[in-house]
């Protein structure tokens, strides 16, 4: 075997390990971050899943959940129940700091007053034209001193956060065949995915 081979074996192989990669990487990472939650969720009661079986206390705190969220909506009682919780932890010196901004972030994203649900195209500069992927979470800031103003969620690329930015109602456009999820995915991923689809191409304004 000459040298030119030896190279181009060695050139298959490693392709075809990466290409493995690509492919049992995000599926393997999936299993671990599922296998990671529901183990965690296990040990806030690990005798229970010790002496039954693994995942059963993931299992209940799911479908506690499900139920308090369905009493809480559909009946009259339960929904008195969760909102005189809901008060007593909104006055509770100390307390109300942490659960009304725990209450905000969670309601934002999930829930009927989700917060980042119109996607926005914003302008950063002029001449050249370049545009920042956004959610619209204000629609009229006047009563701050900034009438014409609206306010924009920027969130960084891979990373779970973000910057809020004050602009004129003039530099933004609204994302009318886009979902909040496709413009989270594709600002989340710097780009790589989210937009382009079978059923929908973005198509940067002019």
């Amino acid at each position: 075997m000459n040298r030119k081979q030896h190279d181009r074996i060695l050139n298959t192989l490693a392709k075809s390990f990466f290409q493995g990669l690509l492919i049992i990487g995000p599926f393997a990472l999936t299993i671990w971050i599922i296998w990671y939650i529901v183990s965690s969720i296990d040990n806030i009661i690990p005798t229970i899943s010790e002496r039954t079986y693994p995942g059963i206390t993931f299992l209940i705190v799911i479908i506690s959940t499900t139920l308090i969220g369905y009493l809480g909506n559909k009946f009259i009682i339960g929904r008195v129940v969760v909102d005189s919780f809901d008060y007593l932890l909104e006055h509770t010196p100390g307390i109300k700091f942490i659960y009304t901004s725990l209450k905000d972030v969670m309601t934002s994203f999930v829930g009927d007053k989700k917060k980042f649900n119109k996607p926005v195209l914003i302008k950063t500069t002029e001449n050249p034209a370049i545009w920042r992927i956004g959610f619209l979470t204000q629609s009229d800031l006047s009563s701050v001193g900034f009438p014409n103003y609206v306010s924009v969620y920027l969130p960084h690329s891979y990373a779970v956060s973000g910057w809020v930015v004050f602009v004129l109602a003039t530099n933004i456009t609204i994302l009318e065949n886009v979902s909040a999820a496709q413009a989270m995915k594709f600002a989340v991923s710097g780009g790589v995915a989210g937009f382009h689809s079978d059923d929908n191409v973005f198509k940067a304004p002019e």
